[in-house]
């Protein structure tokens, strides 16, 4: 809770900072020391929490499993923040104003991690959707950045027009927005006993979700959307905003509708074969790296989609490892993006050479990417993958998610190949200095530690 309200009033702070301070510097600092007061924040839920569950106001119930999810996001946002602060300056003017949004979004998230009424998961979507339409529209000068904010917000709000049908739904059905409401407990209680008008809202819930963390068949936006958006941003929404949704995904599917499982677990195991198929080959054939990341990142919610799939706790496990793996691993990547002239993989091409940090720190975030082991990303896929084998059932599922993370080594090393063992002279818009190689050194080394200790973060 604590968490909620800080974010929002950091978003505040930055807002004003852009008219009280006129150095860029001073704005990126605040911007990162707020961060940081916001992890305090996060860890402080976390030790209100380590005993009891606490609920607030028959909306917000926050766990030991929410404020860990909380305290785990917020880190990621600060190490963004560390890497990209100076990046997102380079975006426009208006430098103060993009950090207020992304706090803002930061609220968002937090509302969709501890709701416990279906309020909450409208106003939490909102929160966090209508600030990443105006980020991807910030670079008011590129036409692709303006196409790609009108694009994402006439489908964004079309699918929270599909979310609130959906909502209203259920509430017909059972006279609540509660999740422990007795009646609405009592109508999801099992499979008979559902009525047309509560599938019928579940059914457009999962649409929703599906488009919100770009399942396929509603992906279709993701690659013009992340391509679109200045560079800077991009991460920012493919992975901290992207997997909070996930957050909220698994806690209404699963803490809601768990008894009625049978009935949507077919549609999400067909949404994880196309998002699997679709996002994977697909990348294969993408000429910008960019681009390439774009479809990847559909990829990867593939793989999270199991987490929703298997109704046990390996999936909570799997998805919070997932999560933060995932994360760092993209940063670093588009951190290495940035800095090139030219997106294409041949505009990598002898970058080991000129910039072996930069280089290697990227190999390691594409291998964890790739769910090679000793990086993160391989006990990331472990997990979730663990979870489904563990439900006793759909093993054909697994193995199909297998094959496709063997297709998607394929367009991973590819970027590993262009920087090694092809000859070019890479050019960049500006070498790193000493201080964000040491945060990417750090960024890896992590990655790193995750696939080495999982058991830090379960």
């Amino acid at each position: 809770m604590n968490a909620i309200i800080i974010s929002a009033i950091l978003g505040v702070i930055m807002m004003f900072a852009g008219i009280f301070f006129k150095k860029t510097s001073t704005i990126q600092v605040t911007a990162i020391l707020g961060s940081l007061a916001l992890l305090v924040a996060t860890f402080f839920d976390h030790q209100l929490v380590a005993a009891d569950t606490k609920t607030y106001f028959k909306m917000i119930e926050v766990s030991a499993y929410t404020a860990w999810f909380n305290m785990l996001i917020t880190f990621c946002t600060l190490i963004y923040f560390l890497i990209f602060h100076r990046d997102i300056s380079r975006v426009g003017k208006n430098d103060a104003d993009y950090f207020a949004l992304m706090f803002f979004i930061l609220c968002g998230v937090y509302m969709l991690s501890s709701y416990s009424n279906l309020l909450i998961l409208f106003l939490g979507i909102e929160i966090l959707s209508i600030p990443q339409y105006i980020l991807a529209g910030s670079d008011k000068e590129n036409v692709k950045s303006n196409e790609a904010s009108l694009k994402y917000f006439l489908m964004g709000s079309f699918s929270t027009g599909i979310l609130l049908m959906g909502i209203t739904l259920i509430y017909g059905a059972t006279g609540s927005f509660d999740l422990y409401n007795e009646n609405f407990i009592q109508q999801f209680q099992s499979a008979e006993g559902l009525n047309t008008l509560a599938f019928s809202g579940i059914l457009l819930l999962l649409i929703a979700f599906a488009f919100k963390v770009s399942a396929a068949p509603l992906h279709f936006w993701t690659p013009d959307v992340y391509d679109g958006s200045p560079t800077a941003f991009t991460p920012f929404m493919a992975t901290i905003a992207k997997v909070s949704v996930f957050i909220a995904f698994i806690r209404l599917f699963h803490y809601s509708f768990g008894n009625i499982s049978s009935h949507w677990q077919t549609a999400i195991a067909a949404m994880i074969v196309l998002t699997l198929l679709i996002g994977n080959i697909t990348a294969v054939y993408q000429q910008s790296v960019k681009r390439m990341m774009a479809y990847s990142s559909i990829a990867q919610a593939g793989f999270m989609l199991f987490a929703i799939f298997a109704f046990n706790s390996t999936s909570w496990q799997g998805l919070i490892l997932y999560s933060v793996s995932y994360t760092l691993a993209s940063l670093g990547v588009f951190a290495a993006i940035l800095k090139m002239k030219d997106y294409t993989y041949e505009g990598f091409n002898g970058l080991a050479q000129k910039q072996p940090i930069l280089a290697a720190t990227t190999t390691i975030c594409v291998l964890s990417l790739a769910g090679i082991p000793l990086t993160g990303g391989f006990f990331a896929k472990y997990f979730v993958l663990s979870a489904a084998i563990e439900q006793g059932k759909w093993v054909g599922l697994v193995i199909f998610a297998v094959l496709m993370a063997a297709v998607s080594v394929y367009y991973y090393f590819r970027l590993v190949r262009s920087m090694y063992f092809q000859q070019g002279d890479a050019e960049l818009k500006y070498e790193p200095n000493t201080v964000e190689n040491t945060l990417l050194i750090i960024n890896a080394t992590l990655v790193i530690i995750l696939g080495v200790l999982p058991s830090i973060l379960l």
